[in-house]
């Protein structure tokens, strides 16, 4: 086993990868960039190192010298930032530091959205229909013609990125190449690659995500499913564990080609391999992300397996410590993604200072943070807050507690989703689990609050404004209007 581990990477995933380096007794090392210097994730590891570089996070060359200047054994790089970057791992592998997940090679396979859709297609797996080859930003020409060879509607994907930033939906030409353009900048910023890729849409459609460990021995197992159909902003917020509305043949099936998948790639540690369902029920092989998810939680909560404890051992070498047999589904999990941003202001960012941080307690509820009262949130990062996750032994069980637990929540200073998910999360459609990626496209409006809450709003309104009036008014003091104060003082007769 590694003795020092450096996280390269912020926020809640990284407070949660130190936690885990602490239950197996490794040191840990933090980077910083001077806006994060107050960071939870500094505070909890064992040392901190600052990032001067203008790129911080996403520069790759200063964290390697970090790396060795710290004198690690291994690097995670928890998710986003230069977690899928090849040529980072490759340099670390040639500095003879170990990186948690994939290799540099395997890195490079699965990167290649559209290789990697055709080397699936071609071992006899179904698979989403994607465009012959990738595209920059001034190809528009060339754009089109594939476009209108694939037919419409379509997806626009990054090719470093998948499902994230850089992902839209076309309905039609005219649009198409405003689309691409907004699509490859996005992707630009977020991944530092700015090309793209089309995919034939599938609708209706949902996206069940199948959670794999691989270790170096040959042994492969997978963790289940989740349904990661509920997105807003190209982010997943809600997602579920297990899938609703498989029948256990579908649901076998997706497994199967899940492992057939990791093992044709040769995946190592923690990664997903994503699926598209379409209204027959009928899967394909959409994307292999190499990294551990942002969603592992909810994989966590039915399997009560610890994906970041195993990502660690698997990386030093060690066998899996557990067979398919081994892994056992314990009833329903639900997960919400608590963002620091106005959903009813077209997800306006919102940064600043947190005045008030209350977290939802009691049984089978869990919620993954950096933040706390009198945190700061930056500006120029994700604006990924909290993760909040609960189980249940039934669906129905699990969704009362989602609905408390975000309820009980409260966050003030800044802006949040959490009116956003809880009127999601009671919306009939997802409720029976019949909801589809449509679900997220659905208009929504600011929730008016029942009467009890309106009259409550109402009183603390009016006595708000009846404080200030009365501070803005001088007053005098009774006792000076009667006489009082003079009597007082008066000696006696």
């Amino acid at each position: 086993m590694f003795q020092k581990v450096l996280i390269a990477n912020r926020g809640e995933i990284a407070v949660r990868i130190v936690r885990a380096c602490r239950d197996l007794g490794l040191a840990t090392v933090a980077v910083y960039e001077p806006s994060d210097m107050g960071a939870l994730h500094v505070r909890l590891a064992d040392e901190a190192y600052i990032l001067n570089s203008p790129q911080g996070y996403r520069d790759p060359e200063e964290m390697l010298a970090v790396a060795l200047r710290s004198g690690v054994d291994a690097i995670h790089p928890g998710y986003g930032l230069i977690s899928e970057d090849p040529s980072f791992k490759r340099a670390c592998e040639e500095a003879g530091i170990t990186i948690v997940g994939p290799t540099s090679e395997v890195s490079t396979q699965v990167r290649d959205k559209v290789g990697a859709i055709q080397r699936v297609q071609a071992a006899g797996m179904p698979t989403t229909r994607p465009s012959t080859r990738t595209f920059g930003p001034d190809e528009g020409a060339d754009l089109l013609a594939e476009a209108q060879r694939l037919g419409y509607p379509l997806v626009i994907k990054s090719c470093a990125g998948g499902h994230g930033r850089g992902t839209a939906l076309v309905h039609n030409p005219e649009k198409l190449l405003d689309i691409a353009r907004r699509s490859s900048a996005q992707a630009q910023a977020a991944y530092r690659d700015g090309r793209i890729y089309l995919e034939a849409a599938i609708i209706p459609s949902r996206y069940i995500e199948v959670p794999i460990l691989g270790d170096h021995h040959g042994n492969i197992i997978h963790l289940g499913d989740h349904d990661g159909s509920i997105q807003r902003n190209t982010r997943k917020i809600i997602s579920e564990a297990p899938a609703p509305n498989l029948s256990p043949s579908q649901r076998e099936a997706i497994w199967t080609s899940a492992i057939a998948v990791a093992r044709l790639f040769g995946l190592r540690g923690a990664c997903t391999i994503e699926f598209v369902l379409d209204g027959a029920g009928n899967h394909f092989f959409s994307e292999v992300k190499p990294r551990i998810q942002v969603e592992h939680l909810v994989t966590e909560m039915i399997t009560h397996i610890d994906v970041v404890r195993e990502q660690l051992h698997i990386a030093a070498g060690l066998p899996l410590r557990l067979d398919q047999t081994q892994v056992h589904l314990d009833g329903h999990a639900i997960f919400c993604r608590i963002n620091a941003e106005d959903p009813w202001r077209n997800y306006l960012p919102s940064p600043g200072l947190i005045s008030a941080f209350r977290l939802p307690g009691g049984p089978s509820v869990r919620v993954d943070t950096y933040a706390y009262a009198g945190a700061e949130v930056p500006v120029r990062y994700d604006s990924l807050l909290a993760k909040l996750v609960v189980w249940g032994a039934e669906r129905d069980e699990c969704l009362q507690r989602a609905q408390r637990a975000l309820q009980e929540m409260h966050i003030s200073g800044i802006q949040t989703n959490l009116s956003l998910l809880q009127l999601l999360i009671t919306h009939p459609e997802f409720t029976s689990g019949s909801y589809t990626t449509a679900f997220s496209h659905l208009k929504l409006n600011n929730p008016t609050p029942p009467p009890s809450q309106l009259r409550d709003l109402a009183a603390i309104a009016a006595l708000t404004y009846l404080n200030r009036t009365r501070a803005a008014q001088s007053t005098t003091p009774t006792a000076y209007t009667t006489g009082w104060h003079r009597d007082s003082r008066r000696l006696p007769q």
